[in-house]
């Protein structure tokens, strides 16, 4: 037997290249003792090759597809904000790939066989039974991956009989890696067309009682420990297809969990002559269970086997006949989020630190080694992102408490995820009492930092108050109104943010005078004896109690003023135009530079001309030039180490690419006057000013009402002196990094000149030690860099969740209320106001551009980069985030109304539709 045709029996996983991904599977499967697979054979991509090579028309044609833009679909796709000529042009393309796809495979079916070839098919199927029929099924190279499942891309025929109709079904089966779907998943996907070949595997047809898919780990939830069996009788097509409702069956630990029969009117099965036919199933079955207890077990125990032998939670078809289960398929399931690292077998429960620090991308290697070198929590690896491990404090009954409060502040989806898990009872097992965690009221930050600690349960960015009755912006009324003055008053001079603030800045003057000194495995070093001083500004107890002053005084505010006046939420008005805050400063400063810039018509002509990040230089030749320079030069001095995904600092800053804020200040240009940030600051402080008396002013006329104002007025003193702080630690960290990082560049730009890196940016796929490591050797293992690359790419296409078990069960929090209007989405309120606009939904900074005066903001979720786009918008809905994180103080200081956490909004609110935002109650209409 040649190179074109090889027995599945001669297969394995490792060829995958040479019989595609089916192929290699199949024959991998054939190897393992005990699993049954249809015999059969498979013609492969040499093959495909010799088929297909030197013919002029198909390479023109593939000429045409690859000057296609690639995601042309992607265009019209929900959320994004295609305007209408991009559809046009998208539907255009599409209407381009389906015709130049189509010609391909007319070129390809029209190839015949070599005689070679087609002898060596001969001999196969008179091996295996000539008369007999077969399944003719595509098995491509970019198929089956372990990132990437391509499943259903290319075609499948069943029950063809006869070599001629073998043969002309093969030359259909290579067709098919050119049909339509296929083309654009591989544009969408980056996968050259050219690279990818096409194998056909032909097995013996088996004609089953029934068929379906089986999952190793339970395709919802993502439980690995849970097998998901879907079932219907006769071939599996009809289920694939979506002919029937399947039976649904759920096996855990050997034991059938769940059993759901459904009504099955239809079967495919084959037809006697050749090909399928679709029947309807006689009306005593059709309720009638696919499988029995005693196959469904027996499937589960061969799909454990399956699992085990490939390494990885398995997709696979089965089909049921004279008692035997075959398998036709299995393949790795590539869209599970993988389980954080753990050294013991111990049910675990983690949280996630994207969802807490707003970048719930993934992090780059050399990104993550800085955040685990800078905080004090024990932190898990999962996906490119990090989780922290919360099983200890659930399992104190104590710690509980205070980490569900705390959780319910920052994001009430996690809560209640957790809640769920605890709830459950047989998952964590409570711990004595002598080995409990901290009381009520103590701390639950793992490894005793202070509630600001990067990625802990209360993180940096994400304080909030312990034992509050109810948080800023809830807009639930208090359990219980706390008597008068039951707030300790707190002893802290104002001035203290002033000292914490110049404190922070001496020392990064310091360090930057010191890095710039050293080189080579010494500035390693050096950052390592640097960073337990940035551990030292950020965890300074001093830090903590300020904005946790303020926090605790909003709680205060807004549970006192609902319980004495029916106010909501009266904290976030309180909170407008606070001084300190680094990061609503930010968006305000850009309406200056936009000042210095307007009257200058040239100069906005050449920035609407800019294309790449040397525009500054090109300034000085433009009236107006040296003085927008000048401007944007301060502001980058200022604000150029943030960027979107700030936390890793491999990430682009602004002043290492500062085109990215001219779309920016034109917008601010276009749609704003003179002096707007100054008036926006203003107008904010008067509206604090204005609640502020008005609060009082009803206080008085209660009874003790002289008494209630006076501990109110200190309340919102507290607010004013200290709420703005709470964004500078996170400011203080991103700054110090890009010290760091712009001398580990200088030093990655020295391995670039002495050859050993081929460009600066690949030690950003290095962990920290490995890139002292090459720093030292002058070596570097492009594997690993090129292994890390891949793994990135796939990790970009997962979701994280909230909250993930030991067991990889996804377990999804939800909003309990009720009372709202019929066909709201439920979020958090985290700033209040009622308000009416256009929803403009965005996904990433760059697009914010096209923000205009009035929009209303939807996106995933926000981090300080997206605060110069909040001067424009009215409102903001995002899916992530929680009463303190970074989009909802600046709502707050904004006075924008805001709601937080509403799941999936990019799906379910359309770019350009109406919606009104209910940030007091908490909840989006489309109207």
């Amino acid at each position: 037997m040649n190179s074109y045709v090889l027995s599945l029996q001669d297969i394995d996983r490792s060829m995958s290249m040479f019989v595609g991904g089916k192929g290699a599977h199949l024959g991998e499967l054939s190897r393992i003792g005990g699993i049954r697979v249809p015999e059969g054979f498979c013609i492969t991509t040499e093959a495909y090759k010799t088929i297909t090579g030197n013919n002029r028309e198909l390479d023109s044609l593939l000429g045409e597809l690859e000057r296609l833009e690639a995601g042309a679909r992607e265009k019209t796709g929900p959320g994004l904000e295609a305007g209408a000529r991009e559809k046009i042009g998208a539907i255009s393309a599409i209407n381009a790939i389906s015709a130049i796809s189509a010609q391909v495979r007319r070129v390809i079916e029209g190839i015949p066989i070599p005689a070679e070839m087609a002898a060596e098919i001969a001999g196969c199927l008179a091996r295996l039974g000539e008369r007999d029929a077969f399944a003719v099924r595509s098995s491509a190279t970019a198929e089956d991956l372990p990132t990437a499942s391509f499943a259903g891309q290319q075609d499948t025929y069943l029950n063809i009989i006869g070599k001629e109709a073998i043969l002309k079904y093969i030359s259909t089966c290579l067709a098919s890696l050119f049909t339509e779907r296929a083309v654009i998943y591989r544009l969408q996907n980056g996968v050259d067309h050219r690279k990818v070949q096409l194998a056909v595997v032909v097995q013996k047809m088996v004609f089953p009682r029934a068929a379906g898919i089986l999952f190793t780990a339970d395709p919802v939830t993502a439980n690995r420990k849970v097998l998901s069996i879907d079932a219907s009788f006769g071939l599996g097509e009809a289920l694939v297809s979506g002919l029937v409702n399947a039976d649904s069956y759920k096996v855990r630990d050997g034991q059938i969990i769940d059993k759901k029969i459904s009504t099955k009117k239809l079967a495919v099965y084959a037809v006697k002559d050749g090909g399928t036919e679709v029947l309807a199933i006689e009306a005593a079955r059709q309720n009638s269970p696919a499988l029995t207890d005693e196959q469904i077990l027996a499937l589960g125990r061969v799909g454990r086997t399956i699992e085990a032998h490939f390494g990885s939670p398995q997709d696979i078809e089965w089909c049921l006949a004279d008692d035997t289960f075959y398998i036709v398929q299995s393949r790795p399931i590539t869209t599970l989020f993988p389980i954080p690292e753990s050294t013991d077998a111990e049910n675990r429960v983690y949280v996630s630190v994207s969802h807490q620090q707003m970048m719930t991308d993934p992090i780059k290697p050399l990104g993550l080694s800085f955040f685990l070198l800078t905080t004090r929590a024990p932190m898990r690896r999962a996906g490119g992102r990090l989780f922290v491990d919360v099983t200890q404090r659930l399992a104190s009954p104590a710690a509980r408490e205070v980490l569900l409060a705390v959780m319910g502040q920052h994001d009430p989806l996690m809560k209640d995820a957790l809640a769920a898990v605890i709830e459950r009872g047989d998952f964590i097992q409570a711990l004595p009492a002598e080995k409990e965690g901290p009381r009520p009221g103590e701390s639950v930050v793992p490894s005793g930092g202070s509630p600001a600690t990067p990625g802990s349960a209360a993180t940096l960015g994400s304080a909030v108050p312990l034992g509050s009755a109810a948080p800023p912006g809830s807009a639930a009324p208090p359990r219980s109104a706390a008597p008068l003055g039951s707030a300790a008053p707190l002893q802290i001079d104002p001035a203290i943010v002033a000292e914490l603030i110049n404190n922070s800045e001496a020392s990064l003057e310091t360090l930057k005078k010191a890095i710039a000194e050293k080189s080579g495995p010494a500035l390693f070093d050096f950052i390592l004896e640097d960073i337990p001083r940035l551990q030292q500004i950020l965890f300074d107890p001093k830090s903590s109690a300020v904005f946790m002053a303020a926090i605790n005084a909003s709680a205060w505010v807004n549970e006192m003023m609902y319980a004495w006046l029916g106010e909501k939420n009266a904290a976030d008005t309180l909170s407008q135009s606070a001084p300190n805050n680094i990061t609503s400063e930010m968006g305000l400063a850009l309406l200056d530079v936009a000042d210095v810039i307007r009257p200058y018509p040239e100069v906005i002509g050449y920035l609407q001309r800019v294309r790449g990040d040397d525009f500054l230089d090109g300034l000085v030749a433009v009236d107006g030039g040296k003085e927008t320079r000048d401007a944007i030069a301060a502001y980058l001095d200022k604000y150029g180490m943030r960027c979107a995904g700030e936390i890793d600092i491999t990430r682009t800053r602004w002043s290492e690419r500062p085109a990215t804020l001219v779309p920016l200040i034109l917008s601010n240009i276009k749609n704003f006057g003179p002096h707007s940030g100054n008036r926006k600051l203003e107008q904010g402080r008067q509206e604090a000013l204005k609640k502020e008396q008005a609060l009082l002013d009803r206080l008085r006329q209660l009874p003790d009402g002289e008494e209630k104002a006076r501990e109110t007025q200190r309340m919102i003193g507290l607010i004013r002196d200290f709420i703005g702080y709470r964004e500078y630690p996170k400011y203080g960290m991103v700054s110090r990094y890009f010290v760091y990082k712009q001398a580990l560049l200088r030093e990655a730009g020295q391995l670039v000149h002495a050859g050993v890196l081929h460009e600066k940016e690949d030690v950003y796929y290095l962990g920290f030690e490995e890139f002292r490591e090459v720093v030292c050797s002058g070596r570097v293992d492009y594997r690993i860099i090129g292994k890390r690359k891949e793994e990135y790419a796939f990790y970009e296409k997962l979701t994280p969740p909230r909250v993930i078990t030991s067991d990889g069960e996804i377990v999804a929090g939800a909003y309990k209320r009720g009372g709202l209007p019929a066909g709201a989405m439920a979020g958090l309120p985290v700033s209040a106001g009622v308000i009416e606009g256009r929803a403009r939904v965005i996904l990433n900074m760059e697009a914010a551009a096209g923000l205009e005066a009035g929009d209303i903001l939807v996106t995933a979720f926000t981090d300080p980069s997206w605060t110069p786009a909040f001067v424009s918008i009215k409102s903001l809905v995002t899916e992530v985030g929680g009463l303190m994180t970074h989009g909802a103080v600046i709502a707050r200081e904004y006075g924008l109304p805001a709601v937080v956490g509403v799941e999936k909004a990019t799906q379910l609110i359309k770019d350009g539709q109406m919606i009104r935002v209910n940030g007091t109650e908490g909840y989006v209409e489309i109207i």
